[in-house]
């Protein structure tokens, strides 16, 4: 089992350009930045994961840099002669040398999965339990923009077949208007799609519990985290009050917050993602407390290149409790490639790849010609 003992880490910053600019409440992006993570095993096996955040460090306080420096000065060293299956060992450990930073974490850990697997030559599935599914299906994300553009974008995904359901992005504009243009979106989709919003924790309580009803009855189907991602309470106010399901994501990083929302009854759904809860494993426990009390899960985007896609939708394979589909449209709205063969979107799906580890191939070319200079 020599073969498994971890004898090289290395890090690649890289710059993805999108197909058009995507918005969020606060900010923005025309490319995102993506750290890729490699582990090489002795044996000649070498693991992929990926770090990155949606526009950077204003949701989770990490970026790609900062993701960069604490892997290979602080987590690489800890990692030097480790065997790729000891998963639960390598993290107490770093744990005790870095607190929080989930996100670069998690690049670890799946790296870690990848490199495992592949020494295996079992998929990433396998060392989560087993597919529930194959396939899950795929909501598009809508900027902040104006509701013709939002329309018009999103008639042109449903006449092509590609997605069913649209979440838009709400909160960079005064709360009545932002809610007049949502309504709008909604009027033009019913019947024909469904319509969630996501405010990205920008309304405080009052302004959702004033606002948000009129959503609901314009034909809006899911709100996702309208106040702070610490307020539970308020979460849990909003929640009670509409009639439609309120999704936990700023306010949902760790099983403890898994938990508590459900002690409190602060979301109906719950909102899985690897980046932000520092891997596979503690996002697997999410799930797991989500199904003991009954909550639906969806697989979350921090707008992932097909590297963290791949993982997440592992995930989201093994994980029954995953009922309320996925945003993994990452790499869709990237203007270049990163793998040999991509991943395979259809039928408003995205579906499970075969073959070892994650069942993915960089493409070499594509990502020396994104490395960041």
């Amino acid at each position: 089992m020599q073969d498994l003992v971890i004898d090289r880490v290395e890090t690649v910053l890289l710059d993805v350009p999108l197909r058009r600019p995507h918005r969020f409440a606060r900010t923005g992006m025309d490319a995102q930045p993506v750290l890729l993570v490699f582990i090489r095993t002795a044996g000649g096996v070498t693991g992929i994961g990926e770090g990155v955040v949606p526009a950077g460090p204003w949701w989770g306080g990490e970026s790609v840099e900062t993701m960069q420096v604490v892997i290979e000065r602080y987590i690489a060293p800890l990692l030097l002669g480790r065997r790729v299956d000891d998963i639960a060992g390598i993290q107490r450990d770093v744990g005790d040398v870095v607190a929080a930073n989930l996100y670069a974490k998690a690049a670890v850990e799946v790296a870690l999965h990848d490199a495992w697997a592949r020494c295996l030559g079992v998929p990433v599935h396998t060392l989560l339990g087993g597919v529930a599914r194959t396939s899950v299906p795929v909501t598009w994300a809508l900027g902040t923009e104006p509701a013709p553009v939002v329309v018009e974008e999103a008639l042109g995904k449903l006449d092509a077949g590609l997605h069913h359901s649209f979440k838009l992005k709400m909160g960079a504009q005064e709360p009545a208007a932002d809610v007049a243009r949502i309504c709008a979106v909604a009027e033009k989709l019913a019947g024909v799609a469904s319509v969630r919003v996501d405010l990205n924790a920008r309304w405080d309580r009052l302004t959702a519990l004033t606002h948000l009803p009129r959503l609901a009855e314009a034909g809006v189907d899911l709100v996702e985290q309208p106040v702070p991602g610490a307020e539970f309470e308020a979460l849990a106010e909003i929640n009670r009050a509409l009639p439609i399901p309120v999704m936990a994501d700023e306010s949902l990083r760790t099983p403890t917050d898994a938990l508590r929302l459900a002690k409190l009854g602060a979301a109906d759904v719950y909102s899985l993602k690897t980046t932000k809860s520092g891997g596979l494993r503690a996002t697997k426990a999410i799930a797991e407390i989500a199904a003991a009390a009954g909550i639906p899960c969806h697989a979350g985007t921090s707008i992932e290149s097909p590297i963290g896609t791949a993982a997440s939708l592992h995930l989201a394979c093994a994980t029954p409790a995953v009922t309320w589909g996925s945003e993994l449209f990452g790499p869709l709205l990237m203007r270049e490639g990163l793998l040999t063969t991509p991943l395979r979107y259809a039928d408003g799906a995205l579906h499970l790849p075969d073959g070892p580890g994650l069942g993915v191939e960089l493409d070499p070319a594509a990502v020396t010609a994104l490395t960041r200079s």
